[in-house]
């Protein structure tokens, strides 16, 4: 199983779609990080992440994949199974 780290808020309908997209490829456990009331993993979420700052920001193995959107566009193209897989 693939380790799956989501930065993530508790308000954020894209963090939501992207924990439903992982589940639907069975993906059932996960590390999820609330970046919504400390700076400081903010912070080293965008450190992480190149300098983004929305969430959700997304790492399969260590790989930052991005967020909800750029999670979707891998499962269109069909690597997001092969990713997953490690």
């Amino acid at each position: 199983m693939p380790h799956v780290t989501l930065y993530t808020t508790p308000v954020c309908p894209y963090c939501v779609r992207a924990k439903s997209l992982l589940k639907q490829k069975g993906v059932e456990t996960y590390e999820e990080i609330d970046v919504s009331t400390d700076s400081a993993v903010r912070d080293a979420m965008v450190a992480r992440a190149g300098g983004r700052r929305t969430v959700p920001q997304i790492f399969i193995n260590d790989v930052h994949v991005g967020g909800y959107d750029d999670l979707a566009a891998l499962d269109k193209a069909g690597t997001l199974e092969a990713l997953l897989k490690g």
